[in-house]
């Protein structure tokens, strides 16, 4: 249990030596610019990291130049035929949960935490994951959500190891990182910025497409929230769901969040508490500011918006609710696999976060918008 909005002193679940971080799924020129970038400030006891991903990009040059030559053009001549469907939300708003539920009817598909982590060769690397199960945690660092090389992942995740700029960058270098926060709401970027960023993001659907034989997509990244009306203009078929979670209950596990990421990922400290409280009022604004701004051009049938609170207590009833608004097809053949899948969750225990009342109305105060919008 944490303090009112105080650093946790420890993990939820541990993270092995050997573990893999995001960076080792980097292609050599990618992560030398992200580390020269940074002015190759790496704290001492994180070289370990440093080491580690600067001996495996070789072998994903390697990879990835293997898969251009066996996968590239059937990549680029693959279409995404059906419209994909965004999970959007904050962070530790519920969007795992339900991304897992969407996924579990056969007729979806999600790219996988491998494919993430390895997007520029996952297609010919696949055995790596068969394998290579033992070299993640079984649970995530930050809370008891399962970990595991084929279960869902965010997007943005592959799209920041293939070079695009994210603000998960942030994560490798707190102290002085870029934070790309125009990329939360795709605001300010120049033609060529924006026509690169949506490149990207199309090649690795298509790739996702590939491996799942043309199977429609769910993605899950809180960083698309804010980009919504791009989205919808990629995709215009595409549906949304977004998520709500009480702000108070939000900002604390938030701030958990990204010092437990700091914590097994970053190659330098993390930030003091004033600073990581700074930081996500500035990424909730601008997330926000776009996807208030953007959501107006997406048709009511294509979004929902659900309460994370609804989704904990009701996930069956919820779900059903979704597939309804959404044109999502038949619920009723897939309730059971989705039912199935919750019994799994019937001993979960989420973090509990401490508050008080001085936390409670300062977080209040900066989330007013987001709170009054929402009905918290």
């Amino acid at each position: 249990m944490d303090a009112a909005g105080a650093e946790p002193q420890s993990l939820a679940n541990q993270y092995s030596l050997h573990s893999p971080r995001f960076w080792h799924g980097m292609k050599t020129e990618i992560w030398w610019r992200l580390v020269a970038a940074n002015g190759f400030r790496i704290y001492p006891r994180r070289s370990h990291i440093a080491l580690g991903v600067s001996t495996i990009g070789p072998i994903n040059n390697l990879l990835a130049a293997v898969q251009h030559w066996r996968y590239g053009a059937r990549i680029q001549a693959t279409g995404i035929e059906q419209p994909p469907i965004f999970i959007l939300g904050h962070w530790r708003s519920g969007t795992t949960l339900l991304h897992e539920l969407l996924v579990s009817n056969p007729d979806f598909a999600s790219p996988t935490t491998y494919q993430c982590f390895a997007p520029s060769h996952f297609l010919i690397s696949s055995w790596v994951a068969r394998f290579g199960g033992f070299l993640i945690p079984a649970k995530r660092p930050m809370d008891n959500m399962a970990a595991g090389w084929y279960l869902p992942q965010e997007d943005e995740f592959a799209l920041m190891n293939l070079g695009l700029p994210s603000p998960y960058l942030r994560i490798a270098f707190p102290q002085t990182q870029r934070l790309h926060l125009e990329y939360l709401d795709m605001v300010g970027l120049t033609d060529g910025e924006l026509n690169r960023w949506q490149s990207g993001l199309e090649w690795f659907l298509k790739a996702v497409t590939v491996a799942n034989d043309g199977r429609r997509l769910v993605l899950k990244s809180p960083t698309h929230t804010g980009r919504i009306a791009l989205l919808h203009k990629m995709f215009p078929g595409a549906r949304f769901i977004h998520l709500t979670r009480d702000p108070r209950q939000l900002y604390a596990s938030t701030m958990r969040l990204w010092w437990s990421l700091d914590q097994v990922q970053s190659l330098q400290n993390s930030y003091t508490h004033p600073e990581m409280k700074r930081y996500v009022k500035l990424c909730i604004d601008r997330m926000y500011g776009g996807h208030w701004a953007g959501r107006s051009q997406v048709p009511d049938t294509h979004l929902i918006d659900v309460r994370y609170e609804d989704l904990v207590a009701s996930p069956l009833e919820t779900l059903r609710e979704i597939y309804s608004r959404l044109g999502l097809g038949d619920f009723q053949p897939v309730a059971a696999s989705a039912e199935n899948l919750m019994a799994g969750y019937k001993d979960y225990q989420t973090n509990r976060h401490r508050t008080d009342s001085a936390w409670e109305r300062e977080v209040m105060e900066l989330c007013a918008d987001y709170a009054q919008r929402y009905g918290y």
